[in-house]
């Protein structure tokens, strides 16, 4: 079971989200906006985060500089989890420092529940 950090501000993929990795009894966590991720992420130190490139208070850049500054999260992936077109996406994955990237919206559960664990290290 892993701990999954979902750094999204909209509510119905949250949900979504939420549902589908816990049913696969990862343990699941949320943060609205950029400022509380940061803070969640390294209350938690998730096995993985969900990011959203789209934030309400700063952009995916800046929260993932700040992630990968913290030595608590080196090793932790960051997955750019966004709805921008898929080649801008890919595009962020190196220059936001990600480990890789998952496009919304979501149109099949099970292939989107393969991806997110895709990227967990083995235990």
């Amino acid at each position: 079971m892993a701990k999954i950090l979902l750094i999204e501000d909209t509510l119905d993929i949250v949900e979504l989200v939420r549902k589908a990795l816990t049913s696969r009894d990862h343990h699941f966590f949320h943060a609205p906006d950029a400022e509380s991720g940061l803070s969640m992420a390294l209350q938690n130190i998730p096995d993985l985060i969900l990011l959203d490139l789209g934030l309400p208070d700063y952009d995916g850049q800046t929260l993932a500089g700040w992630l990968r500054a913290e030595s608590a999260l080196a090793a932790t992936p960051i997955i750019a989890f966004t709805a921008w077109p898929q080649e801008t996406g890919k595009q962020m994955v190196d220059s936001y420092g990600c480990n890789g990237y998952i496009s919304k919206p979501i149109v099949k559960i099970n292939e989107f529940i393969a991806q997110v664990e895709s990227f967990l290290k083995p235990s």
